[in-house]
């Protein structure tokens, strides 16, 4: 299967500045993740003959250019099972058919399918495409990139639910990742990036912990004591993923939190764990 991909400048806060579309087979192709039009979206698009518009999630530097090219090429427009509302507040279209994990979408002389990957967002899914020979390129949104890490944050974002998406893709014959910025993520650098994402949130959850245990009760001071960087214009992002780490870590019952201020759960104190 023919998988083509068009970086488009967009608003976002990701540091490349940029969102991919990617156009997955040909007659009809199935177009992922349109953020804007592009004078070379729009080519490749009527060479391909886009028949189907489907989106990874509903996030703003995802989803701009949905209605341009559904309208366009009359294409089906696809939406996740139970979030059809969300979808058309964010695209302006209304859906057209629904998927849910397993879904298969016709892309020319093959099928897409659909995977589901919650976390970042709850509707967060991918797309995987046998280019031929066994050999599947997942189309994986905002799951995964090549350098540094994804964003998940609270409300929205669901740290548990994120590290299980990563933990299925390593279990995947997945031969390519295609995220939405940066590079394209091949061979076994696939299993190593999910792996690395992995390693770096349970990082981040340690010392979310310890800063909890140590006596920080605000996730604004749970994020002076967990991050040990320039926070500058991500200040929000950074507190809100750690939101998102205490709400894992309250569910797994390691830390107290009410939504607004953190305590270690009894026997946990810093003195006490140190006594142990």
């Amino acid at each position: 299967m023919d998988v083509s991909r068009v970086s488009v400048e967009v608003e976002t806060r990701a540091p490349t500045g940029q969102t991919s579309a990617y156009l997955l087979g040909s007659d009809p192709a199935v177009l992922v993740d349109p953020p804007a039009r592009s004078d070379r979206l729009d080519a490749l698009a009527a060479e391909r003959g886009v028949g189907h518009v489907t989106v990874t999630h509903h996030h703003p530097d995802h989803v701009g250019a949905v209605a341009h090219y559904a309208d366009r090429h009359d294409a089906t427009v696809w939406a996740r099972v139970g979030r059809a509302d969300d979808f058309e507040s964010a695209t302006g279209v209304s859906p057209d058919r629904a998927f849910a994990e397993g879904t298969t979408v016709p892309a020319g002389r093959g099928v897409v399918r659909v995977v589901d990957t919650p976390g970042h967002a709850p509707e967060h899914v991918g797309f995987a495409a046998d280019e031929g020979a066994g050999d599947a390129a997942l189309v994986c949104g905002d799951l995964a990139v090549a350098e540094g890490s994804v964003v998940v944050a609270a409300p929205e974002g669901d740290m548990r639910v994120y590290l299980t998406s990563l933990r299925r893709v390593h279990a995947m014959r997945v031969e390519r990742l295609l995220p939405a910025h940066g590079p394209t993520v091949e061979g076994s650098a696939v299993r190593a990036t999910a792996t690395r994402l992995v390693a770096h949130r349970l990082e981040r959850e340690r010392r979310v912990r310890e800063a909890v245990e140590a006596g920080a009760a605000t996730a604004a001071d749970v994020c002076d004591a967990a991050y040990d960087k320039d926070l500058t214009g991500v200040r929000d992002l950074a507190e809100a993923t750690v939101r998102a780490h205490l709400e894992k870590l309250a569910v797994e019952g390691s830390v107290r939190w009410d939504g607004e201020r953190a305590r270690p759960t009894e026997g946990r104190s810093r003195g006490e764990r140190e006594t142990e």
